[in-house]
């Protein structure tokens, strides 16, 4: 509830911190001043006359000598929902809610809200747009608490309302409804979405509705920075009064960047927001650079394959003279041994022949 802010007594007008006034009953002797001013044909008779004047001065005497309490800072409510406009004031021991005389009204406009008086509702003249929509807690009457509950409230409620409270003495004070309602998630749309190439320029259009009161909306780029002085906002509001938010950046293309919009409420300090990213999926190459990517790609491919059979082929060229090197040593060895056998043999053989003709042979070691 916050805050109560007391009309005082012996005061008529009061101003809180933000120099909102609480209202009073027009004092009688100003409304006879007022007709007889601005009305001089009519006529009223002059025992009339002083019976106002003295009713005015009674009137003037009692006047203030009740405390009301209301909420010194505005009520938000929100759109579609009950809210409940707080007025309240402390009964005396012998209080009878049939000496209780309560009207609720829009405090520029006069229009009857809702009335109470003889322990009973009087809603004859209540004003069309609040017929089903208002009700007191009755069970708290006796209490002082003279509330006004307003249901399925809409944005023509928002404004002042002044509560005024007679038993024995009368008084009255404002309270200020404030209608709020929460911006949707907001759309964004990248235009054109296609067939973009770094440097062409594109628009994003950010899209929020059924908000209230109007947005601030807020640009920001990848790193956070402020871009809305590139921005186009317009808020129009429905048939229910109720706001739909376009916004609209101008940017030039750039790969893998980002672009956030943010809605805020000012009453509800509700931010919602929304963001795009332009990634490589997004950009199409010139006609002549992706004509030379596929040519170097090819080139590419074939440099490898020929690099490879190269390779391939000198490897097995390597192999093949390790392999020969390998049998001509092999070759020579054998070559060497025979060398080196061939003496052994010579002699062995002429060995034989001696033998074999029945003569003595020298010994082959002995010179």
């Amino acid at each position: 509830m916050g805050r109560i802010r007391r009309a005082p007594r012996g005061e008529s007008l009061e101003r809180n911190k933000k120099g909102r006034r609480s209202s009073e009953v027009p004092h009688p002797f100003s409304v006879v001043f007022c007709f007889s001013l601005f009305f001089p044909q009519l006529r009223v008779p002059r025992r009339r006359a002083v019976m106002l004047l003295a009713l005015g001065a009674l009137m003037l005497g009692l006047a203030g000598a009740m405390e009301i309490q209301v909420p010194e800072e505005p009520v938000v409510a929100l759109y579609g929902q009950d809210t409940t406009l707080h007025c309240s004031f402390t009964p005396e021991a012998n209080f009878s809610l049939k000496d209780l005389s309560l009207i609720w009204q829009l405090t520029d406009t006069k229009r009857l809200v809702h009335s109470f008086s003889g322990g009973r509702d009087q809603l004859t003249d209540q004003g069309g747009g609040y017929t089903n929509r208002t009700a007191l807690f009755y069970d708290q009457l006796s209490q002082g608490n003279v509330s006004l509950l307003l249901r399925r409230v809409e944005i023509a409620d928002e404004g002042s309302f002044t509560c005024f409270v007679r038993v024995r003495d009368y008084n009255s004070a404002a309270v200020t409804l404030q209608v709020a309602a929460p911006y949707s998630k907001p759309s964004l749309n990248l235009e054109p979405n296609k067939d973009l190439k770094p440097g062409d320029q594109a628009v994003v259009t950010c899209q929020s509705s059924y908000g209230y009161p109007e947005a601030s909306v807020l640009w920001q780029d990848s790193h956070g920075a402020n871009i809305t002085e590139n921005v186009t906002t317009s808020q129009v509001a429905n048939e229910e009064g109720l706001f739909d938010v376009y916004s609209i950046l101008h940017v030039l293309v750039e790969p893998s960047s980002t672009y956030s919009c943010l809605v805020r409420n000012p009453v509800l300090q509700q931010e919602t927001h929304a963001s795009v990213t332009i990634t490589g999926q997004h950009l199409a190459f010139p006609a002549v650079a992706l004509w030379v990517t596929v040519g170097l790609s090819i080139c590419i491919v074939v440099l490898l394959v020929v690099l490879a059979y190269i390779c391939q082929k000198k490897i097995r060229q390597s192999c093949e003279e390790e392999e020969n090197a390998g049998t001509e040593e092999q070759d020579m060895e054998g070559e060497e041994q025979k060398t080196a056998l061939q003496p052994l043999k010579s002699t062995e053989d002429k060995a034989g022949e001696c033998v074999s003709a029945g003569h003595p042979c020298p010994c082959p070691c002995s010179g």
